[in-house]
Order: C-alpha cells, then sequence, then structure tokens
C-alpha cells in the first residue's frame, strides 16, 4: 500500500544531505534519525559530491543547500532534475531567498529556512511533495 507515492507506507524514507557547512549536515543527521519513517542515508558537502551520491544511493530525498563553494544548490537541483527526476528535492537556506527559481523550473519544493527544520518539517515536506 502506498501513501500516494512511489514509496510504500511502510518504507524509510532515505535522505541524502548537502550543506557545505558540517554542523548544520549533522543537526540535519539528528533531525533525521531522531523522525519515524526517516533515514540519513549519506551526505555530501558541494554539488559534485551531490550528484555522484545520488546516482550511487538513489536517496528518496535531497535537503539541498542554496549557496555552497562551486555549483550552487540552484545549479545541483536543475542537474538532478534532469538526470536523477526521482528524489524530492528541498533547497534550505539561512536566509530568505528571492533569487531562487521557481518550483517547476528546478524541479525542487519551495525553499525552507535552516532554523525551521525540524522533525515536524521534515514530516510535512515529505507529506505533501512525497512521490
Amino acid at each position: 500500500m502506498t501513501s500516494g507515492t512511489d514509496i510504500p507506507a511502510t518504507r524509510t524514507v532515505r535522505v541524502l544531505t548537502v550543506d557545505d557547512q558540517a554542523i548544520f549536515r549533522g543537526v540535519a543527521r539528528d533531525v533525521i534519525e531522531a523522525t519515524a519513517g526517516f533515514e540519513s542515508v549519506g551526505e555530501a558537502c558541494n554539488g559534485t559530491e551531490c550528484l555522484e551520491a545520488v546516482a550511487r544511493l538513489a536517496p528518496d530525498l535531497v535537503l539541498l543547500d542554496v549557496r555552497m563553494p562551486g555549483m550552487t544548490g540552484i545549479e545541483v537541483a536543475r542537474r538532478l532534475s534532469e538526470t536523477h527526476p526521482k528524489p524530492v528535492i528541498v533547497l534550505i537556506s539561512i536566509e530568505e531567498r528571492s533569487d531562487v527559481p521557481s518550483v517547476a523550473q528546478l524541479g525542487s519544493v519551495p525553499l525552507v529556512r535552516k532554523q525551521d527544520f525540524g522533525p515536524r518539517l521534515l514530516r510535512r515536506l515529505w507529506d505533501e511533495h512525497g512521490r
């Protein structure tokens, strides 16, 4: 039985966290592991590592920082939507951003602020956008 997604309701949602800040990757890992039905399957600290990790790990959900050195999260989201359209991409940032293209252009979920990220938001994002 599925809950409107390709992921059975009883299956764990596999999450990849991508952020150049080790502190946030640790916080995200703790939130993911504390949220029933979610599992942290990996982390990446830049866009190139993210693209490789998505190909290798096949996550269901990618938490993707907007501002990273080199390839931005926006560029990574564009590439992922073309090459790996299955995972749900959630753009994250410490600040409100007006320069983030529309969801339709990126194939991602609307931007969420890092300071709002917690188990309740993680669950809500998956419930609303999970495939």
